[in-house]
């Protein structure tokens, strides 16, 4: 099935409250999960809009067989979105026949309500916040290829790489064809707000990894060697994981964990496309992974980014109305579940290093989360300064909260997150390694701003370096 009609069908899964827009995408089965993601949620958006253009124009009157939540989908994509998909088919020729009316419609609409651009005709919680002016952050997996390749990749499609940016200012400069490198993340490149990469050659054969800017910092700031057992604790939908496997170079194991298996299915297949081949995935609650099981005796390493109110990510509100404003029951439950998910991580023998993230803004789910935790286990257990670059620092609830990072568009042009990396104060005497401590990010050499000195053709995904 199609894009347009999948897009329709999880349209009417919502309005018929058969479940949230992000659960009815997983379980389409659609392949490019988040291009129908993006697609559902905007139309979504427009709703209102949309249903009174399509009224309007007398769409549905003209074409009796067009259902209403296709119509609504082929009439975003026509008016508001970015074109047809690959040439349209026949809903092109069929929404062509009707084009300029529904243009007129629209036109119409605008003049009526006084307003001159698109996003002026929602209302007033629709309309895009911050988060919508971000940058388009991407990383790059090391896996099959490294910065430089990707650089004169895109060099070659007639964008201008910038090199480092030197602060934030930089990232929000950023406009047209211009792109740079994260001040402080490596292998992190940065575009300009709404670029769509998501049928790039580079993004589909997994050599780029479309992810936030806080997202990246979880694995980066765990930062396991080479040849490590790392357990990613709820792992799904899989960024955080795939960048812990470029961190291990694919030598050690990662041992993934989730409840959803819909979820675990479409991270499976992101995993493959990037070229993993160090994890193993278990539909199964963390909770009720044994600490003493054999298969984790190795295990120096945790990454735990539990289930949250999101209240991090404006667009939750899509799919979730209310979201950003958690009620205090629902709170107290996520709270509870996340400090057992916390105190149990910390139980697995050899752990040296933790990092405890969520996509939250609320203090019940992060620092009081974490200062819960470390008083269970006094002295077995400290807050690792990590990265002091970073400027936005964790509410200073108890001592040492200094050392969580907390995100958000407005101080990191990234959505709303919390990281705490978390150390055990003795190395186990079981482990030969020497005292872990939270990486200092160090930026690596940045890919030189070279001259192109030709015009190179198009091709495919570059390979990768040696």
């Amino acid at each position: 099935m199609g894009l347009y009609a999948v897009a329709a069908g999880v349209l009417a899964g919502v309005e018929n409250r058969q479940g949230s827009i992000k659960g009815l995408v997983y379980s389409s089965n659609f392949q490019n999960v988040k291009q129908l993601y993006a697609l559902v949620c905007e139309t979504q958006r427009y709703s209102a809009v949309l249903d009174a253009v399509i009224a309007s124009a007398g769409l549905l009157r003209a074409e009796k067989k067009l259902r209403p939540h296709l119509a609504k989908v082929l009439v975003y994509e026509l008016l508001l979105g970015k074109g047809f998909r690959g040439g349209g088919g026949r809903w092109k020729a069929l929404l062509g026949r009707h084009q300029a009316r529904l243009k007129a419609e629209l036109a119409r609409l605008k003049v009526h309500r006084g307003v001159s651009r698109n996003e002026d005709l929602l209302e007033v919680g629709s309309r895009p916040g911050p988060v919508s002016q971000l940058p388009r952050f991407v990383r790059v997996n090391t896996l099959k290829t490294c910065s430089d390749d990707v650089v004169d990749y895109f060099k070659r499609q007639g964008f201008s790489y910038q090199g480092r940016a030197s602060s934030l200012d930089d990232l929000r400069a950023l406009k047209g064809k211009h792109f740079l490198l994260d001040p402080l993340m490596p292998e992190l490149l940065v575009f300009p707000a709404q670029t769509d990469l998501h049928e790039h050659p580079l993004y589909r054969a997994g050599h780029l990894i479309l992810q936030d800017r806080a997202s990246c910092l979880p694995a980066m700031l765990l930062n396991p060697p080479p040849g490590s057992h790392v357990i990613d604790a709820c792992a799904a939908p899989g960024n955080k994981t795939s960048h812990l496997a470029a961190l291990l170079k694919n030598q050690g194991k990662i041992f993934a964990f989730d409840l959803d298996a819909k979820r675990l299915a479409s991270m499976a297949t992101l995993l493959a496309r990037a070229g993993i081949s160090c994890c193993e995935l278990a539909e199964e609650d963390f909770l009720a992974v044994s600490p003493s099981d054999p298969r984790y005796r190795e295990v120096h390493y945790i990454l735990l980014d539990p289930s949250c109110s999101g209240s991090g990510m404006p667009s939750r509100q899509l799919e979730e109305p209310g979201a950003g404003t958690p009620s205090p029951a629902r709170l107290h439950a996520l709270a509870g579940f996340q400090q057992r998910a916390l105190c149990h991580a910390l139980t697995f023998p050899s752990l040296k290093r933790l990092v405890y993230s969520t996509c939250s803004l609320c203090q019940e789910e992060n620092e009081d989360v974490v200062r819960d935790a470390l008083q269970q286990n006094p002295g077995a257990f400290r807050l690792a300064p990590a990265l002091p670059a970073w400027p936005h620092r964790g509410l200073s609830t108890f001592p040492g909260a200094e050392h969580c990072l907390r995100a958000s568009p407005e101080t990191t042009l990234s959505g709303g997150f919390f990281i705490a990396v978390i150390e055990r104060v003795e190395a186990p005497s079981s482990a030969s390694q020497a005292k872990a401590s939270a990486p200092e990010c160090i930026p690596s050499p940045a890919p030189k701003r070279k001259k192109r000195q030709q015009k190179a053709g198009a091709g495919a995904c570059t390979p990768p370096c040696t």
